[in-house]
């Protein structure tokens, strides 16, 4: 096959858009097919200007100067190629091969929905809904979708009002190699001389960035709850971006913030080594497109628990243990539920601990890289192959 994938510019800086474009492209070329990255390049946006100005001459190279190169370019292209969009949120750019052979892969629809006042933890000022509803009006104009999670392709459904021609889920395979540790303690003790940070005894881990959905600040809320609560004294580990103001205000006031320690971007090596001998993995967030962190933790022999809404119940199965959403107000009742279970598998036996592991290891099987890249390549071929 003859494939185009569509991807965001380098300049907008989105890491896991580019990570997965990679995975797309390196994917499928592997498997012997004919791949190009079409993306904008920076022009406008790299001339001197004030911070402020960089985002809207962003958009002049994506939205202008980009659309002008695809139409210049598919003016020589044969018509058996398959243009691929790896985000909905390049949803502008999917009218210029609509009437072509193409494919849109959907990771959350978030944003759309804060656009339109769904999540009141997200509000969104009159330019970002006017920018939503642009994205909306392009991947509208596609036939064929590819969904992360069940829970996006019915978002996808949603918000497009019809039923389109080809509509699949394939769950995000995982990139890395993840295991556990036989022994624990030993992995605890050097971490604890590796990073100078107290985890010999055990620890709380959470890891994400600093996004109003991951939901750090409720991680640390909780966390307080649960010491104050508790006998045990194991620290808490939050691993990610630099907290931001509010984060920072919240741990500043919190009873146990001596015991709250921050590693920021952890190589993949240390990340992995902490998912394997951390305690509990903690995974509270208000909202998802798949959940990465869920399968990373479970695929390293970890406990999770998490928010008991879709997709997070997709990822975690019958291997994790959930609670309610975080509510916007009045959230005692949510802390005493959540720490409830938080000593609940803190006081497991090793027994116990063990056929949860095992639990876990068996769901993260699920979630194998080259069985999700070998299920996006026969939907691939059957729209080459069959013009579907």
């Amino acid at each position: 096959m003859k494939i185009v994938i569509f991807s965001h510019p380098d300049f907008v800086g989105s890491q896991s858009m580019a990570r997965y474009t990679y995975w797309l492209a390196e994917g499928m070329r592997n498997r012997g097919h004919e791949v190009e990255v079409w993306k904008p390049e920076a022009f406008f946006c790299r001339l001197p200007c004030p911070a402020f100005c960089f985002k809207w001459l962003g958009y002049l190279d994506q939205y202008v100067v980009f659309p002008l190169l695809v139409w210049f370019r598919l003016r020589n292209k044969a018509k058996d190629i398959l243009y691929v969009f790896s985000d909905h949120a390049l949803g502008p750019w999917i009218p210029l091969v609509a009437g072509h052979l193409h494919i849109v892969h959907c990771h959350d629809f978030l944003a759309q929905r804060s656009a339109l006042g769904e999540i009141p933890e997200n509000l969104t000022g009159l330019s970002g809904r006017i920018y939503q509803r642009f994205i909306r009006r392009g991947y509208r104009k596609a036939k064929r979708f590819i969904s992360i999670s069940k829970k996006t392709q019915e978002d996808l459904h949603r918000f497009v009002g019809f039923e389109p021609l080809l509509s699949k889920v394939v769950y995000n395979g995982l990139t890395r190699t993840y295991s556990g540790v036989k022994d624990v303690q030993a992995l605890r003790d050097a971490l604890s001389g590796k990073t100078g940070l107290p985890l010999s005894n055990g620890f709380i881990l959470h890891i994400g960035g600093n996004q109003w959905y991951k939901n750090r600040r409720g991680v640390v809320m909780l966390y307080d709850a649960w010491r104050r609560r508790s006998d045990r004294n194991l620290p808490l580990i939050l691993v990610g971006q630099k907290p931001d103001g509010m984060l920072n205000e919240v741990i500043s006031q919190a009873s146990f913030k001596d015991d709250i320690f921050v590693v920021l971007n952890g190589d993949d090596v240390l990340v992995e080594q902490l998912y394997a001998s951390a305690s509990v993995f903690l995974f509270p967030s208000l909202a998802e497109g798949f959940g990465w962190p869920i399968v990373e933790s479970m695929a390293s022999g970890g406990m999770v628990i998490t928010t008991n809404e879709a997709p997070m119940t997709e990822v975690g199965g019958n291997a994790a243990f959930y609670v309610r959403r975080m509510p916007n107000s009045d959230i005692q009742e949510w802390l005493f539920e959540f720490t409830d279970m938080l000593d609940k598998l803190l006081s497991m036996s090793d027994d116990e601990r063990n056929m949860v592991s095992e639990l876990g290891l068996e769901n993260a099987l699920r979630f194998n890289s080259d069985s999700a890249l070998n299920e996006i390549e026969r939907i691939y071929r059957t729209i080459v192959e069959e013009k579907y």
